[in-house]
């Protein structure tokens, strides 16, 4: 996520410029609950105010603060990413952030940082929440909880032109596959190509990126041949970039998103009550029809909900 490292860069500025995607962001940006921390245009600026009866919930000693630090990995567009200015984190993630705090009563500090060191930054009292697109799983449950809020999958995208077709994780044999680090898409392909070798096929090689823009980078530059994201992620990528990608095969693997919470703040019950807020208000579903993602909405939040 630094400037000379946008995740086109100078293989193809056109697209870079395009999708205004990581191009010019900083490792660590940070934005107030003032509505600076959202797109100029989005729904979660004009978000309700403080409910009395979630604001009960907040623990004291963050109530005592003030303030909500919530940690992104800024590089996930549509859910995530730096606005315009270059430094702003702004998405759907970053609104219902900003909603989430208005409810509670609370300004919000919106962080960027990696996506693979948020969960042990909460674990360590860092930050208060984690909202970065963070698939519900079994194993992260061991270290936080979460709020489930969407449902997503993971899907495949290739370069439009000599791009590789695949169908599923099965066709991943032989393949070279880009990934974001710490993910589930990593997770998968790692796994996939254990089974590569067990039918004694070509292992999968797989390029983990400390942010998305290296994964989708390496695609454009022909390092790799496959990238795998989440489907709403995909979807934004291969719009905005003009024709040079597409999306193979079958989305697969659909499971929830979770705002990550350390397991011993107490803000579980606050959170959970703030989602289920602004469910009810109409500003949850106006924040993902902004950013073109209703198709993941839930209407029954719920605490450590992974099936997986």
């Amino acid at each position: 996520m630094r400037p000379s490292h946008s995740w086109l860069s100078a293989a193809v500025p056109l697209l870079c410029a395009a999708a205004a995607v990581g191009c010019g962001s900083s490792s660590s940006s940070s934005s107030s609950s003032s509505g600076s921390g959202s797109s100029a245009s989005s729904p979660a600026a004009a978000a309700p105010g403080a409910d009395p009866t979630v604001a009960a919930l907040v623990p004291t000693a963050i109530k005592s603060k003030g303030t909500l630090t919530v940690a992104a990995d800024a590089s996930y567009a549509p859910n995530e990413f730096i606005g315009p200015n270059g430094h702003t984190v702004i998405g759907m993630d970053a609104d219902l952030s900003h909603a989430l705090g208005a409810v509670m009563g609370l300004k919000v500090n919106l962080v960027n940082q990696t996506f693979d060191s948020i969960i042990p930054g909460l674990a360590s009292g860092k930050y208060d929440l984690g909202a970065s697109s963070f698939t519900d799983t079994k194993a992260r449950e061991k270290t936080v909880d979460f709020v489930d809020y969407f449902q997503a999958g993971t899907s495949f995208f290739t370069k439009s032109s000599g791009g590789t077709a695949v169908t599923g994780l099965a066709d991943l044999c032989g393949k070279t596959v880009s990934v974001e680090k710490g993910t589930t898409e990593q997770t998968d392909a790692g796994a996939q190509s254990a089974k590569c070798k067990q039918a004694g096929k070509p292992t999968v090689t797989v390029l983990a990126f400390p942010d998305q823009n290296g994964a989708n980078l390496a695609l454009s530059s022909g390092r790799a041949q496959i990238s795998m994201a989440d489907s709403p992620i995909a979807a934004y990528q291969v719009k905005k970039a003009n024709g040079a990608f597409k999306v193979t095969g079958q989305t697969y693997g659909t499971a929830p998103y979770g705002f990550a919470i350390p397991k011993t703040s107490g803000l579980g019950p606050a959170v959970l009550a703030a989602v289920k807020a602004l469910i009810k208000d109409g500003t949850y579903g106006k924040v993902l029809s902004h950013w073109g993602v209703q198709a993941g909405a839930i209407s029954a939040p719920k605490v450590n909900g992974a099936t997986g």
